[in-house]
This record gives structure tokens, sequence and C-alpha cells, in this order.
């Protein structure tokens, strides 16, 4: 059975979000579909790490998570063995009005170019081709 050491997970708060460290986190294709699935799950809706689909291993898409919760842009906690994720669609409204909706659109356009290329077997080559 799989277990996980606890660890303290560092959220910044709401005053000390930086626009230069969430356009950073924002930067990459993978970490705009994880920001995109987590807000098609709506409002205060919690996901696992596992549950968010992106072509990529599991130690990767932990990367990103991570990278996006030192942002600022997700909130992470620790559910027995899982990791849940949250978007932190307040924080980031307050401090910065309209980027997450200028941001999702474009992560859910990353999610629909994948999908060709992760559905058809026939195709040889990374989904970030």
């Amino acid at each position: 059975m799989a277990s996980r050491t606890p660890t303290k997970l560092i959220h910044p708060d709401r005053d000390r979000l930086r626009i230069v460290t969430v356009l950073g986190a924002l930067s990459d294709p993978v970490r705009l579909a994880i920001v995109a699935r987590l807000a098609d799950i709506g409002e205060g809706g919690e996901v696992d790490c596992t549950t968010l689909v992106v072509p990529v291993s599991k130690s990767t898409r932990s990367g990103h998570c991570k990278m996006l919760r030192e942002a600022g842009v997700i909130y992470q906690r620790d559910e027995g063995t899982r990791r849940l994720n949250r978007l932190r669609r307040d924080d980031l409204d307050a401090r910065f009005p309209g980027l997450l909706d200028l941001a999702i659109p474009q992560g859910r356009d990353v999610i629909a170019g994948w999908r060709p290329r992760v559905t058809d077997p026939t195709h040889v080559g990374s989904a970030s081709e």
C-alpha cells in the first residue's frame, strides 16, 4: 500500500501573490491544461493529482502541480495518501482580475490539441509536438 510522508504544503497568502510568478507558472502548456481541468470541476471542487489526465509521467505531473501551488494558482491538501487540488480562483480574481478568464480557454485549447494524438494509436510521437 502506498504511503505519503507528511509534508508541510506552503501556499502564498493572497496579498503575496506576484504576477510574474503566476504568469511563469501559467507559461507551460501542461500547467495551463491542469488549470483548465481544475476550472472545469467547478468552484470549491477538489481532485486528486492522478485524475488530472495530462500526457506526462506521474512525477512530472506532480512537479507541475507543485509549481502551480508555490505560485499560488492552486491549493493542495493531503487526505490520506491522496493530494487533492483546487483552483484558487477567488484569490487570483481578487489580485489579477480577468487573468484566469484568459488562461482557462488557452488551457482548453491545449487539451483539445492533445486529443487526436492521444486517441490515435497509429500516431507516432509525443503529445507535445
